[in-house]
């Protein structure tokens, strides 16, 4: 069971709280009187303190409520015990409660996420479910502003944009079904504020031990970076990164409702005429629609290569048609090549085709060459790379050590990292050494092994151009 911290605790504590949260919900019409409200309570003192304090205003605003836990099964007995708490605590206050659970861990194997991705999306779909079950138009989730600020760290370290850093809204659409709300009551409280309101109030909750691990993420930005933050840089931390936010979700929801017009409109401004900001919301805006995660490097290939197929996750691919609108569908299962040719670089010169792509080699002095930089042309020493030539395909297991890098690779690997879509993957040509050293892979220009340098006697010019 968790402890609150040792502090100076105001008699009125608790009750300025509720008045807190009960401004909050009126001033923007959070909830209507007398509806339903599903509360999300994991146990912890955030979500605690919400169902307290949403129970005690439903005396006055008639609101009906259903507490409802999911246990993620990532903490054994623990999850058990939290489990316990929020029923019986549900039952103490004369409330309906619902438990749910799922194997988040093997969730997110089968889906090749994190795990932090994995509970969220299962969280999400069970309180969908029991929302819809019990005919519960809202969910009241126990985010605060400390949550806001660590969000946006997050948000920035990873890349985002306007709407991103924007973070959390008090009221938004359910991820899992869009006709549910998801409503955050506490957003503008301070965890300060809460733990001074849970100890005045003596609240019972649970303590989550993997809050205070560092292998997650989010842990490291509010036990290291946020403290660093306030100590050296700015003691007001909080409240600049707020108003930033502020800030910067009202200037996103002016680009958003500039990208929601255009969808609309019968007759459009053309797409390549619209400001990058408002083309950028109309490419995120279908993206989510459609299922797919905006990410900000697809929404920028999108809309710098419109008419272009682009690869979005496993077996999708997605594209931009002039008019703006996206068109998606499912890639073909690609498979490796097993097709090859054998090159003999005996002659001088020559040139052979392969896979749709024509190849022209010539070998001469080192000496007195031009090497001056030219498209799909690349120069090797030629005795490094011997006399036999192997062209062929991308197979599993391929490595190559790229000029420039200290050591090799995964051709895989280097695909994924140069965002190389891939149904490409398996069309790219590469030459292997008579040992099976790669020396060239197309696109990805030379190994550094077999560069040129100045013990280097013949050079090779490798020149090709794909049909």
């Amino acid at each position: 069971m968790g402890r609150l911290p040792a502090r100076v605790v105001t008699p009125d504590a608790w009750r300025r709280c509720v008045r807190h949260i009960e401004l909050a919900i009126a001033s923007r019409k959070l909830f209507l009187d007398g509806q339903k409200i599903l509360v999300a309570v994991s146990g912890g003192l955030d979500s605690m303190l919400l169902l307290h304090a949403l129970h005690e205003l439903s005396a006055q605003r008639k609101w009906k409520l259903v507490a409802a836990h999911f246990n993620h099964q990532l903490r054994g007995a623990a999850a058990k015990r939290d489990e316990r708490l929020v029923l019986e605590r549900a039952s103490q206050l004369g409330l309906k409660a619902v438990a749910g659970t799922a194997d988040v861990a093997a969730k997110a194997r089968a889906a090749g996420v994190s795990l932090e991705m994995a509970g969220r999306k299962a969280r999400h779909d069970f309180l969908a479910k029991t929302a819809r079950r019990h005919r519960i138009p809202s969910i009241a989730l126990a985010h605060h502003a400390d949550d806001q600020v660590e969000l946006f760290f997050l948000r920035l370290l990873r890349g985002t944009g306007g709407r991103g850093l924007a973070g959390m809204r008090w009221r938004n659409p359910s991820p899992s079904d869009p006709s549910i709300e998801l409503v955050r009551p506490l957003l503008d409280q301070s965890k300060g504020a809460l733990l001074e309101a849970g100890q005045a109030a003596g609240l019972r909750f649970s303590e989550d031990a993997t809050n205070a691990s560092l292998d997650f993420e989010r842990n490291r930005v509010r036990h290291e970076l946020l403290p660093l933050l306030r100590e050296h840089y700015q003691p007001r931390l909080e409240e600049r990164v707020l108003s930033l936010m502020d800030l910067t979700g009202a200037e996103s929801e002016v680009v958003r409702d500039l990208a929601e017009r255009w969808l609309a409109a019968k007759r459009r401004t053309a797409f390549s005429r619209l400001p990058a900001g408002t083309q950028r919301s109309v490419l995120y805006l279908q993206l989510t629609q459609i299922g797919l995660a905006p990410d900000f490097n697809l929404i920028e290939r999108l809309r710098l290569q419109s008419g272009t197929p682009v690869a979005a996750g496993t077996g999708r691919w997605v594209a931009l048609d002039s008019g703006g609108c996206l068109r998606a569908g499912k890639t073909e299962q690609a498979k490796f090549d097993p097709s090859q040719v054998s090159l003999s670089l005996a002659r001088t010169k020559g040139r052979v085709e392969i896979g749709g792509l024509a190849l022209a080699w010539e070998i001469g002095p080192a000496r007195g060459s031009n090497f001056t930089r030219e498209p799909n042309v690349e120069y090797f020493d030629s005795d490094k790379v011997g006399e036999t030539v192997c062209l062929r395909h991308w197979r599993p297991g391929d490595r190559f050590q790229r000029i420039g890098m200290e050591s090799s690779r995964k051709l895989q690997d280097l695909f994924t990292d140069l965002k190389v879509p891939r149904a490409q993957r398996h069309q790219r040509v590469v030459a292997a050494t008579a040992r099976g050293e790669l020396f060239w892979v197309e696109g990805l220009r030379i190994a550094e092994g077999f560069k040129l340098g100045p013990k280097t006697v013949r050079r090779l010019r490798w020149r090709w151009l794909r049909a």
